[in-house]
């Protein structure tokens, strides 16, 4: 029986396409709940499912959302619970959801799409590339100490409950992912439902969920959001804290968060595994070393459509670039040249500067990486001498794309 991809269309499709992924996951999103939850941040119109005659064998999901890339925000598409069942693999069920499901983005309107690789060697084929990347720290506390010379304590922090963090963290969010890159938004379900929810199947080993609010000058500026896992290793105290989240407005506000966080006592090591490439709290610690920081893909970018993004893409100057894209495996009405001037993206008949494919673009487009490091991979070829640095000096960034969160 032929094999035919669409939209889910009440919850129990939705369920059965979702567990398709679920199924590697131990069944994750196997109870009510977590599946009712699941649907108040992706609608049923947003999960295609592969089905073999009534059953559902393979699903994609999007989550509709906004992303924050040089210039402001961009309605984008956050692909997500991808997977097909292992009976039915290696027949090209994955390749037809993910054309049906940019397909849909596209005629959405949305000129992005985004996700989280599980599996960095597949993503490619569909035309995304890697646009961020991700730094996880794991820091002895007797370690991990603030620079002797820095101001000192500023602000006052103190622990709130559900409800306050639940008024106050989304306006310090959404201020700051307004003006940075990577950052996507969020609505009020998506705060319930995945960062302030404290369920014990939430936990994954630790303990309750502590929401931790800053102020400064009687303003709000800062939060965190983190866990104590308790452990014992004989008589020695091996707890660490579990840094969730740690969203500040200014420098000040950074700084005074992990002020607090390498504070805690009581335990012997700190956890974040999000944090931006270039977070300030690198330079903010007397040992960097000491934080063991291992560096991971993050982000993954696909351009939608070309103009619409490229146009929807701030840029620095006055300045002029042209690209040849030479590829795309989904859409071949992207492939061509491109000029971008004064902020707009136009079909263009000049020569080009750059040749790249579409999963180079992405990589480059948020700023993540530059077309000079592109092009010493042998991602990007320069068509005309000085184009990589004209492409560069119009796609500066001063501050490398971050998102905070896995979706």
């Amino acid at each position: 029986m032929a094999i035919r991809i669409r939209p889910t269309r009440d919850q129990a499709e939705f369920a059965s396409a979702v567990g398709a992924i679920g199924h590697y996951f131990g069944g994750a999103f196997s109870s009510e709940d977590s599946l009712v939850n699941f649907a108040r941040t992706l609608p049923f119109e947003r999960m295609h499912g592969a089905f073999d005659g009534p059953a559902i064998v393979g699903g994609a999901g999007v989550f509709p959302f906004e992303l924050t890339v040089p210039g402001g925000p961009v309605a984008c598409a956050g692909v997500t619970v991808v997977g097909v069942l292992p009976t039915h693999r290696r027949r090209g069920i994955l390749d037809r959801m993910m054309r049906a499901q940019l397909a849909d983005v596209r005629e959405r309107g949305e000129p992005l799409a985004a996700l989280w690789a599980s599996e960095e060697t597949i993503y490619g084929r569909f035309g995304y590339g890697m646009a961020s990347q991700d730094v996880m720290i794991k820091a002895s506390r007797g370690h991990a100490a603030l620079r002797t010379e820095l101001p000192g304590r500023t602000g006052t922090t103190r622990l709130v409950g559900h409800d306050e963090a639940a008024k106050v963290f989304p306006r310090i969010y959404d201020r700051v992912r307004r003006a940075s890159p990577g950052f996507v938004s969020r609505t009020d379900a998506w705060w319930e439902v995945r960062k302030l929810d404290d369920r014990p199947e939430r936990r994954r080993g630790g303990g309750e969920l502590n929401r931790l609010l800053l102020e400064i000058d009687g303003r709000p500026v800062g939060y965190a959001l983190y866990r104590i896992k308790l452990e014992w290793d004989g008589p020695h105290n091996v707890s660490q804290v579990v840094v969730v989240e740690a969203i500040g407005e200014t420098p000040a506000a950074t700084r005074e968060l992990w002020r607090y966080l390498l504070g805690i006592d009581w335990v012997a090591e700190i956890h974040c595994d999000l944090l931006g490439v270039d977070h300030p709290l690198f330079l903010l610690v007397q040992r960097p070393n000491r934080l063991h920081w291992r560096v991971l893909d993050g982000l993954w970018l696909r351009l939608v459509d070309v103009g619409a993004a490229l146009s929807a893409r701030a840029v620095t100057g006055d300045g002029r670039v042209t690209f040849e894209i030479a590829s795309d495996p989904i859409f071949p009405d992207n492939v061509g040249v491109w000029t971008i001037e004064a902020g707009v993206a136009k079909r263009s008949r000049r020569r080009a500067d750059l040749r790249l494919d579409m999963q180079a673009l992405a990589s480059a487009y948020l700023g993540g990486f530059t077309f000079a490091e592109l092009a010493r991979a042998g991602r990007v070829e320069e068509v005309v001498r000085g184009g990589v640095a004209r492409a560069d000096a119009l796609y500066r960034v001063d501050v490398k794309p971050w998102c905070p969160e896995i979706f």
